[in-house]
C-alpha cells in the first residue's frame, strides 16, 4: 500500500479553539488570537471519519505473544535496548555534533545487518559519504542498504513495504512532509514527519531508530511531543574530542531506564569498554586533590577520578568551575563545607574535575566531591588507597546511597584497600567499608 494514498490534506488547527481550517491565515476568525494556526497531517487513516470495532484482549492473551527483539549481538548495546530492538519500535538518538551519533548507529546496523536487512537512510550525507563511513569502519554487510533522502514521505513508503526488519534514519530535523511548506526542521516538519515514520513503522513492524538534534543547552531540539511519540529516548554524551562516550537510556518502554553503554572512540570506530574503571584511573597521579569517586553508570560501578584544585584569589569575588558536575552543587558544598568544618574558603578560587569526560549527576559523589576540596585546600592527600562515595546533607551528615555492594565490589576488583562513605542500612557491615557519620569526622579521620 502506498503511503501517498492514505494521506488526506493538511489541515490547520488554532491552538487556541481547535477551529479547522483549509488554508493558513495569521489570525483565527474564530477567537480572533493572532498567529496560532498549527498545520497538520490526517495520516495513515484507513477509513472516511468511520471509526472500526477496537480489537479486545484480556491481559493474559496479551502477554501471551512474547516480544519480538532484534539482537545487535553486542551485550552492552543489547543491554541498553532492554534485551534488543523491538519489532514495530520507535527509538530516539539525540547528542551533541561530532559525539559519534551516525558512527555508533551506522555499526550497529552493521551488526543487525548480519541476520536481518537493515535500511541506513541519511538526510544529511549522500550514499557515497556513508559508504566511505562504512568503509573505514569495515562494514560491507550484504544485507546493509543505504540510502540518501529527505522527504519523509518517501522514506515511509519502504518502511510500509516491510523489506526491512530495521530502519535508521539520520535524522529527523533534516526531513520534510511533502505537504507541509515549512521550512526544513521547524516544528511542524518534525512533528509531522515524526508521526508519519512512527504509523508506517508500527503498521509494518519495523523497528525504527532515529537521530535527532540538540539545542546549546543539550536538550533534543524540535517539540516535547517528539519524545512522547517514540518509544524509547536514548543520549549519546561525552567529550566531542576525547574520553569516554556513554549512552544513556532517558525513556524506554520495553526495558530499564537504568542501564549504559560505554564506548572509547577509536579510528575504526567505537568500541565497548569493558573495564572503564581502569581505563579511568591509568594514568591517576596520587596527590592533594585528588579522590577516587565509586560511581554508578545506570547499574553499573564505574570508578572516576574527581580533582580539585583550591587557589587565592587574584580578584574581589572567588571563582569556581566544574567539569563534568553541576556547579550549583559544587557552590552547595562548599557553603556546606565553610559551614560546618574549620575550612575557609571564601577568598579561595576553587576548580573541580571529573576526569575523562564523564559526567556525574548523581548525590553519591558529594563525599567525593567534599574530601577532593579539603585535601587540596590544606595539601594533605587522603590515606592509602581508598575510595569515596555518600551523599552529604546541609548539615553535614553522610547519608545513604543505593548499590553500596557493586561500588565496593568494583574497588575490590582494582585493587584498592578500603572505601569511604555511609553505614549500610540493610546489608552486614563490610570490614572494606569505612563508615562515617558526617564530614567534619571524615576529614579529621582521613586527612589528618
Amino acid at each position: 500500500m502506498s503511503i501517498s494514498k492514505t494521506i488526506k490534506p493538511a489541515k490547520y488547527i488554532c491552538s487556541n479553539c481547535n477551529a479547522t481550517y483549509s488554508t493558513w491565515s495569521g489570525r483565527c476568525e474564530n477567537c480572533g488570537e493572532w498567529n496560532t494556526l498549527d498545520i497538520q497531517l490526517t495520516n495513515l487513516s484507513n477509513s472516511n471519519q468511520v471509526g472500526s470495532q477496537l480489537k479486545i484482549e484480556t491481559v493474559k492473551q496479551s502477554l501471551s505473544d512474547s516480544e519480538n527483539r532484534i539482537l545487535i549481538n553486542e551485550k552492552s548495546l543489547d543491554a541498553v535496548f532492554g534485551g534488543g530492538i523491538v519489532s514495530g519500535s520507535v527509538s530516539l538518538i539525540s547528542g551533541e555534533p561530532g559525539m559519534g551519533k551516525s558512527t555508533l548507529l551506522l555499526q550497529l546496523a552493521g551488526m543487525v545487518s548480519k541476520n536481518l536487512p537493515v535500511l541506513y537512510v541519511s538526510g544529511e550525507e549522500s550514499t557515497h559519504q556513508v559508504a566511505s563511513r562504512a568503509n573505514r569502519l569495515a562494514i560491507n554487510e550484504a544485507n546493509l542498504r543505504i540510502s540518501s533522502s529527505n522527504l519523509t514521505d518517501d522514506i515511509a513508503n519502504e518502511i510500509l513495504s516491510a523489506k526491512f526488519k530495521l530502519v535508521i534514519v539520520d535524522s529527523i530535523q533534516t526531513l520534510r512532509c511533502a505537504q507541509i511548506g515549512a521550512s526544513v526542521g521547524s516544528v511542524s516538519q518534525v512533528t509531522n514527519s515524526t508521526n508519519l515514520l512512527t504509523a508506517a513503522a508500527k503498521q509494518s513492524n519495523t523497528a525504527l531508530i532515529i537521530v535527532g538534534h540538540v539545542t546549546k543547552d543539550g536538550s533534543i531540539a524540535g517539540p516535547k511531543q517528539l519524545e512522547h511519540a517514540v518509544d524509547a529516548v536514548f543520549s549519546l554524551e561525552g567529550d566531542t574530542s576525547v574520553g569516554l562516550k556513554l549512552l544513556r537510556v532517558g525513556k524506554n518502554r520495553f526495558g530499564s531506564t537504568n542501564e549504559t553503554a560505554i564506548f572509547e572512540m577509536l579510528n575504526s570506530g567505537l568500541k565497548p569498554v569493558i573495564n572503564p574503571s581502569a581505563l579511568l584511573l591509568a594514568e591517576r597521579q596520587v596527590s592533594d586533590g585528588s579522590v577516587v569517586l565509586a560511581a554508578m553508570e545506570g547499574n553499573r560501578p564505574i570508578l572516576v577520578e574527581v580533582q580539585a584544585l583550591v587557589n587565592p584569589t587574584s580578584y574581589g569575588y572567588p571563582k569556581r568551575a566544574a567539569s563534568g558536575l553541576d556547579l550549583g552543587r559544587l557552590n552547595l558544598l562548599i557553603a556546606m563545607l565553610e559551614r560546618r568544618t574549620k575550612l575557609k574558603l571564601g577568598d579561595k578560587d576553587i576548580y573541580l574535575n571529573i576526569v575523562g569526560g564523564i559526567k556525574v549527576n548523581e548525590p553519591a559523589a558529594d563525599l567525593a566531591i567534599a574530601m577532593a576540596i579539603a585535601s587540596a585546600s590544606k595539601a594533605k592527600q587522603l590515606k592509602d588507597n581508598a575510595v569515596v562515595f555518600g551523599e552529604v546533607g546541609l548539615s553535614g551528615e553522610i547519608r545513604h546511597v543505593s548499590n553500596i555492594d557493586k561500588r565496593i565490589a568494583e574497588a575490590k576488583q582494582l585493587g584498592f584497600t578500603y572505601a569511604i562513605g555511609p553505614k549500610p542500612l540493610k546489608s552486614k557491615p563490610s570490614q572494606f567499608l569505612k563508615s562515617v557519620s558526617d564530614v567534619r569526622s571524615a576529614l579529621n579521620t582521613f586527612l589528618s
